[in-house]
């Protein structure tokens, strides 16, 4: 954070922690409370209400500067292979998250040990530890070299028992994430795979029958996050029946209202019932959703009106990359950054030059162009989530112990097995 307030925000970072470390003790305090109400009220006495606790998430973001609010927001890339590129980024701008690609990664104690450097550059001065993510879908999408691998999600969706696949697939991927450090997989894809000539999505999807994606993304958000991992569900309102790659073009999905209820929305429904804790947007026109000719992620009505109103999504929006074509053809990228949370997305990933996005955003937050609620209510859920997640209580590894977590024997033994079912279930 800012050197102003450090040592007030270090005591409301500590006061989340104390919370949540209270609850995994078992409320031993609040079963006494509550005998003592019970005997009170059998000697007739009355006792003076309780003092409500105060909300510690709501005292932390009261506690925040505006600048560190809108750092909060931004998920950019890091340089290299260890925390001191990264670490002078962090104390900058004070980002809500980073993401990793191959360029970062060689080993597992090598990750583990960037993680912890990263999240103590984040924690200095009281600041708030990172998300750290990767794209990790497994198949085509794969980011750590050194990774067990399983097959594509469409291959694991083809097996006699695909529920026992997926969830196999994702919980040995999160355990292993979650060993290097990395608390956050942008995963997994919930787009329903109807066009055969789709350049972005394909063999990602888990398959073209909505009611059978839908079934698996809920599977892998479960195995997820059981493995503790913050888990991402993409890309709303749905990528799957377009030719064009929203990375080089800006797809136009000619979906009406009604067939998207029945084919794209299923996935994201399913999603949130599981407790999904991210949703990722797509950036894709849909006019029957919204005629305004703008980006999913840079639609209030998209964002807001079906992910929010429509469908009851509470937790955080994450933009897609916004480094891509899709994201920058009509606005540019620091107007599509303002854009996006205008429309209800809280957190905006990779933008192509962070300084210019995180000056366009704070300055639409000081002009009033971004209401302070609205940048408030993106922060509340970073950070409530983080909370709820684990990651504002203990966000660093064991640097010595992730090798013997990555490619383990169990973990190996359950890789070949998941692709012996896929050979068979060809």
């Amino acid at each position: 954070m800012r050197r102003t307030g450090g040592l007030r925000l270090l005591s409301a970072v500590a006061a989340i922690t104390a919370v949540a470390s209270a609850a995994a003790c078992g409320g031993s305090a609040a079963r006494s409370d509550d005998g003592h109400a019970r005997r009170t009220a059998a000697s007739g006495r009355s006792t003076p209400s309780a003092t409500p606790t105060p909300d510690p998430v709501a005292s932390l973001v009261a506690r925040m500067s505006t600048a560190d609010k809108v750092g909060q927001l931004f998920i950019p890339t890091v340089q290299g292979t260890t925390a001191a590129t990264g670490a002078a980024m962090i104390a900058k701008y004070h980002p809500g998250g980073v993401i990793y690609f191959p360029n970062n990664l060689r080993t597992a104690r090598q990750t583990a040990t960037l993680s912890n450097g990263l999240q103590r550059a984040a924690a200095k001065d009281g600041g708030v530890p990172l998300l750290v993510g990767t794209d990790e879908e497994q198949g085509v999408v794969s980011r750590l070299p050194y990774i067990t691998r399983f097959p594509t999600n469409k291959a694991l969706a083809s097996t006699k028992n695909p529920d026992d696949d997926v969830r196999t697939a994702a919980r040995v991927t999160g355990e292993e994430l979650r060993a290097v450090g990395i608390n956050q997989d942008f995963a997994p894809v919930a787009d329903v795979n109807v066009n055969p000539r789709n350049p972005v999505i394909g063999v990602r999807s888990f398959g073209a029958d909505p009611k059978e994606v839908a079934h698996l993304v809920g599977v892998a958000v479960d195995a997820y996050r059981a493995a503790g991992i913050v888990a991402t569900a993409k890309h709303f309102p749905g990528h799957g029946d377009t030719a064009t790659d929203s990375h080089t073009g800006l797809p136009v999905i000619k979906h009406s209202m009604a067939t998207w209820e029945r084919l794209d929305a299923p996935p994201f429904q399913t999603a949130i019932a599981h407790h999904i804790d991210m949703i990722m947007t797509a950036h894709i026109v849909v006019p029957g959703l919204d005629g305004s000719g703008d980006p999913a992620t840079m639609s209030k009505t998209v964002l807001t009106g079906l992910l929010r109103d429509k469908l009851g999504y509470d937790g955080v929006v994450v933009t897609d990359s916004l480094s891509m074509a899709g994201a920058t053809m009509k606005y540019g990228a620091p107007e599509a950054a303002v854009r996006a949370v205008r429309a209800g997305a809280d957190m905006l990933l990779m933008p192509p030059r962070l300084d210019s996005a995180y000056r366009a955003v704070l300055t639409a937050v000081r002009s009033g162009r971004i209401p302070q609620s609205r940048l408030d209510q993106a922060v509340t859920r970073i950070l409530r989530m983080k909370q709820d997640r684990g990651i504002l209580r203990s966000p660093y590894v064991d640097a010595s112990r992730a090798a013997d977590v990555v490619g383990s024997a169990e973990h190996r033994s359950a890789a070949r097995k998941v692709a012996a079912h896929v050979r068979a279930g060809r």
